[in-house]
């Protein structure tokens, strides 16, 4: 189900550098490439080491009505973790640049 909503979600957003395979998002990125797995959300950088990102449970933070997300808070991490490292360059958290390693 992830998968068919990423496949909408994506053209929407204009991206084109997510391929879909099997239960994995593929990401080529601008720092680096990833992949993330569409069933616990983990995120890879190719060749790389898994990159921490915590989840802040829906409970604490605000509401985000997207309309391209279902109930499932699990799906909402996936799709907001693909739609985040499409755009890797965009990325300000220390945190997480710091986990990237550039190869590219």
């Amino acid at each position: 189900m992830r998968k068919a909503i990423l496949e909408f979600t994506l053209p929407l957003f204009k991206l084109n550098n997510v391929s879909l395979n099997d239960n994995f998002a593929i990401i080529k990125g601008n720092l680096a490439d990833y992949s993330i797995h569409l069933g616990s959300g983990l995120v890879h950088q190719m060749a790389g080491a898994e990159i921490a990102i915590s989840v802040v449970p829906s409970q604490h933070r605000g509401r985000l009505f997207l309309p391209f997300v279902d109930e499932d808070p699990k799906t909402t991490e996936i799709i907001t973790k693909v739609l985040l490292f499409a755009k890797d360059n965009d990325i300000k958290d220390p945190f997480i640049l710091n986990q990237i390693k550039l190869v590219k």
